[in-house]
C-alpha cells in the first residue's frame, strides 16, 4: 500500500513508519519539525528511515490548507495514519492556540484531503486523556467522555467527533485510537521516562506529582505499533446493530470506530521509578508534589474490543520495556555526545 503518515518524525509516527516499510509498504511521511522538544531527536529518527527505498519525507505543517490539499492530490495515498498533533497536557495550559492550530485546524485539513482523494481508511490518534474526570476503572470506550480536564484532551475528543461527521456524511472509513502512556526507545523527551532518567543520572531530585500515587497504563511502543498496524489493515464498515435509542459511543452506523490501545496493566508511578533506578543502577531523591492541573490520577485501558476485532495482544512487560528503554537511552545519548 501507499500510506501517508503525518507526524512521521514523532515518537509513534517513526515506529509505525518503520514497521510499514519493513513489511513492504510505501510510506510518504510529513512533519513540520517544530521545536516543542529537541529537533535533533526528530532528525535522528528520520535518518533511521532514510535507508528504506520506499520512504520519502516532506516537511509540511498540517495546518497549511493549500499545501496539504496539494499533497493529497499529488501523492494519492491509499490509507492515512494521522499522528501529527501538538502533544502534552501541561503545555496546553501555557500555549492553548498551538492546540487549536494543529489539533483542530490541522485535523480538518487531513479529513478534507482524505475526502477529496477518497482515501480507503484514516487511522488517527486520540488519547486516554479524553476520559478526563471519569473514575470508573478500567476505562471503556462505552464510557461517557464529556468531561475533559485539559484543552489537549478536549481537542482529542473533538477529533473523534469530527471524524465521525466525515464518516457519516461522506462514507470515509475512520478509526480513532486512544493511546495509553506510550514509552520506549526513541520516545518523547517531555514525557516522564526521559525526565526521570535524566534526573537520576544527574543526581537531581525527581519531581513526582500526586505524591507518586499516579497509576499509569504504561504501554511499550512495539505493542502500540502492532495495534496501529492491525487497525490500519481493518477497515470499519459500520455497526448494523447500532441504535440511536441506546447509542454505543465507540461505533456507529457510519464506518467509524474507536478503540483503546494500552497494556491493560496499570503501574504505580513510584514502582515505575523504582524499575528505572534498577535498570540504571542508581537512585535519587524524590520531591513528592500534589496533582498538577490537567492531569488525571489514574489510567487503565479496557482493550477487550481491540483484542476481539484485531487479535491485538500486548507482549512486553513493564520490566522488559523499562530495560530496553534505558539501554537505548544510554546508547543514543552516548553516541550523540561522541558526535557533538
Amino acid at each position: 500500500m501507499k500510506v501517508l503518515i503525518t507526524g512521521v518524525a514523532g515518537f509513534i509516527g517513526f515506529h509505525v513508519a518503520r514497521a510499514l516499510l519493513e513489511r513492504g509498504d510505501e510510506v510518504v511521511g510529513i512533519d513540520n519539525l517544530n521545536d516543542y522538544y529537541e529537533v535533533s531527536l526528530k532528525q535522528a529518527r528520520l535518518k533511521e528511515l532514510q535507508p528504506y527505498g520506499l520512504f520519502r519525507f516532506i516537511r509540511m505543517d498540517i495546518a497549511d490548507r493549500d499545501e496539504v490539499a496539494a499533497l493529497f492530490a499529488r501523492e494519492k495515498p491509499q490509507r492515512v495514519v494521522h499522528l501529527a498533533a501538538q502533544a502534552g497536557v501541561r503545555y496546553s495550559i501555557e500555549n492553548p492556540h498551538a492546540y487549536g492550530d494543529s489539533n483542530l485546524t490541522g485535523f480538518l485539513t487531513i479529513l478534507e484531503g482524505c475526502r477529496q482523494q477518497q482515501v480507503e481508511h484514516l487511522v488517527f490518534a486520540s488519547s486516554s486523556s479524553v476520559y478526563g474526570a471519569n473514575e470508573t476503572m478500567p476505562f471503556s470506550t462505552a464510557d461517557n467522555v464529556d468531561h475533559p480536564v485539559s484543552l489537549y484532551a478536549a481537542t482529542k475528543k473533538a477529533n473523534e467527533l469530527m471524524a465521525h461527521s466525515y464518516s457519516h456524511l461522506y462514507g470515509l472509513p475512520t478509526t480513532g485510537l486512544r493511546f495509553f502512556t506510550v514509552y520506549g526507545p526513541w520516545g518523547r523527551p517531555d514525557m516522564s521516562p526521559f525526565l526521570f532518567v535524566r534526573a537520576i543520572l544527574s543526581g537531581q531530585p525527581l519531581k513526582v506529582f500526586n505524591y507518586g500515587q499516579h497509576r499509569r497504563d504504561f504501554t511499550y511502543i512495539d505493542d502500540i505499533v502492532e495495534g496501529v498496524v492491525r487497525c490500519l489493515d481493518r477497515i470499519p464498515s459500520g455497526n448494523a446493530n447500532w441504535s440511536g435509542m441506546v447509542p454505543d459511543p465507540a461505533s456507529s452506523r457510519a464506518p467509524w470506530k474507536l478503540y483503546n490501545i494500552g497494556n491493560s496493566q496499570p503501574v504505580e508511578l513510584l514502582r515505575y521509578i523504582e524499575l528505572l533506578e534498577q535498570a540504571l543502577g542508581q537512585s535519587t531523591q524524590k520531591e513528592l508534589l500534589p496533582l498538577q492541573p490537567g492531569d488525571v490520577e489514574h489510567t487503565y485501558a479496557d482493550v477487550t474490543e481491540l483484542i476481539r476485532d484485531t487479535g491485538y495482544a500486548p507482549k512486553v512487560s513493564i520490566e522488559e520495556g523499562v530495560t530496553r528503554f534505558v539501554d537505548w537511552y544510554r546508547a543514543f545519548y552516548t553516541d550523540s555526545a561522541k558526535g557533538s
